[in-house]
């Protein structure tokens, strides 16, 4: 008859299987990370995956604490440890005890790293980005001489903007000098007087486009006094000279583009522009040729001595004001003066004298008292009409 075994039977004999092969109890696995759970006690549980399979992964704590990286979805890791039988679900998976980033994985890091420092220090700031030049008339590429980045780039430019000159700067753009090529490429670029500079290459590898993720590369970009458009491997690559350059080009030919207006628009623009200022200018004589015209119909133009006939009977007018207030003016003026000598008369001390009054003085004094003279005293009398010499004989006091 025929023996019925549980589950957690065969488990258990499937367990004692892998643990008994000694093909399993060390293996090495690469692959990429995915499902990544980091558990509260410290354990990491993910899935590691090539193109066409996946296994389950469990690293525990005390394994996870020799890590010097964090672990995370889509990273490349090489992994060491064993494969076993999980029994409680039946499912087979590696129990890592080492794990370290596998050598793309390392680039990846390392670009990480320094994208992270160099945001800190404020190179890839949106204020620190310059505006391109609308219509550049001297452009500086930098690249490799040779290979298919300079040719789309020369092209382009030359076939949408035909007017513009480029200079190139050619450079080494990977593998060992690459980094420094580049650097000195861009510096001696600052003399030229240069409106605008390309600066890139070609798709490639990591690997390949590593030179555009190197410190020294970005700075010298961040520190360009021309703008900077980044024009690096495909539309899906990114580079460090990408965030820190004024402006980021999907390709090459995409850098070209963006850099140059196309000559066709330009003359579509102008030739806008000239049937603009066609009919402003049209529009401008029509409307003054009305105000000519309207001027012209006035009957003050047929006539010009009608200008001047309401001119003069204007002044005639004004003249006629003129006189009026002149008169009235001198009238107030004679009757203010009649009353001042009026008053004066009325004041004047000849008019007294004429009464009979007389005025005497003595050694040129006014007298008007007794109290003032002496006998002998002489006495000069002024009267309305002449004068009188007299000497005082004879001096009566009366209070």
């Amino acid at each position: 008859m025929a023996t019925y075994l549980t589950i957690s039977e065969i488990n258990h004999y499937l367990k004692s299987l892998f643990d008994k092969d000694q093909n399993l109890n060390r293996v090495y696995l690469k692959g990429e990370i995915s499902n990544f759970k980091s558990h509260t006690r410290g354990h990491l549980y993910f899935t590691i995956k090539d193109e066409l399979s996946r296994i389950n992964a469990v690293m525990f704590m005390s394994a996870a604490k020799t890590l010097d990286f964090v672990p995370e979805d889509g990273m490349n890791v090489l992994l060491e440890g064993r494969i076993s039988i999980y029994e409680a679900t039946g499912n087979y998976q590696i129990y890592v005890e080492k794990m370290s980033v596998d050598g793309v994985g390392n680039l990846y890091l390392e670009f990480e790293k320094l994208k992270a420092k160099l945001a800190e220090e404020g190179l890839f700031d949106p204020q620190h980005k310059r505006l391109l030049p609308k219509y550049p008339q001297r452009i500086g590429i930098i690249t490799a001489q040779t290979g298919a980045a300079v040719k789309d780039i020369i092209s382009t430019i030359k076939r949408r903007y035909p007017i513009c000159e480029t200079i190139l700067f050619p450079t080494l753009v990977q593998g060992e000098g690459a980094k420094e090529n580049i650097v000195k490429q861009l510096t001696k670029a600052q003399a030229y007087d240069l409106d605008l500079i390309i600066c890139g290459r070609g798709g490639g590898s990591i690997e390949d486009l590593w030179a555009f993720n190197e410190e020294i590369v970005a700075r010298a970009i961040y520190n360009s006094k021309i703008p900077v458009i980044s024009a690096v491997g495909h539309e899906i690559d990114f580079t460090i000279a990408d965030f820190v350059a004024d402006l980021r080009a999907p390709t090459p030919t995409g850098a070209a583009e963006m850099a140059v207006p196309s000559i066709i628009e330009v003359k579509q623009m102008i030739n806008q522009y000239q049937l603009q200022i066609t009919k402003l200018i049209s529009n401008n004589i029509k409307q003054r040729k009305q105000a000519v015209n309207n001027l012209s119909s006035k009957q003050i133009l047929k006539n010009p001595l009608m200008m001047y006939e309401v001119k003069e009977q204007k002044l005639d007018n004004l003249i006629d004001q003129l006189n009026k207030r002149i008169s009235y003016q001198l009238q107030n003026t004679k009757a203010l003066l009649k009353s001042k000598i009026s008053i004066l008369q009325v004041l004047n001390p000849l008019k007294i004298l004429a009464k009979g009054y007389s005025i005497i003085e003595s050694q040129e004094q006014i007298i008007n008292s007794t109290k003032q003279l002496k006998i002998d005293d002489m006495l000069n009398i002024k009267l309305y009409q002449g004068q009188i010499k007299a000497q005082v004989k004879e001096l009566t006091n009366n209070e």
